[in-house]
């Protein structure tokens, strides 16, 4: 499975991503402002993989020595692959 995470980390919906993806052992994938998750610190011991857009990280201006290490970067065509591999994708979180 893998969480979308397209919120920020100061958001609600940032925080319940990361912590459904925590919860189901599921990967996430940071796009749009949710790759300032990839801040060092930013995702309090997530421990599957993660993945960030790499347009989305040069567009915010987020340098490498920011990021924690082991993001793994994505274009377009290759979060499209990911997808289409998953069996689950979830890419709204909604307020409980």
């Amino acid at each position: 499975m893998i969480v979308l995470i397209k919120s920020a980390p100061d958001t609600d919906e940032g925080e319940r991503a990361v912590k459904l993806a925590k919860d189901m052992a599921a990967d996430i994938v940071l796009l749009e402002n949710g790759v300032y998750f990839a801040r060092k610190g930013k995702l309090g011991g997530f421990c599957g993989t993660v993945y960030a857009l790499e347009e989305d990280l040069r567009i915010r201006g987020l340098k490498d020595d920011e990021l924690e290490k082991g993001i793994k970067r994505l274009n377009h065509n290759d979060l499209a692959d990911l997808m289409a591999e998953e069996d689950k994708v979830v890419d709204r979180i909604q307020e409980e």
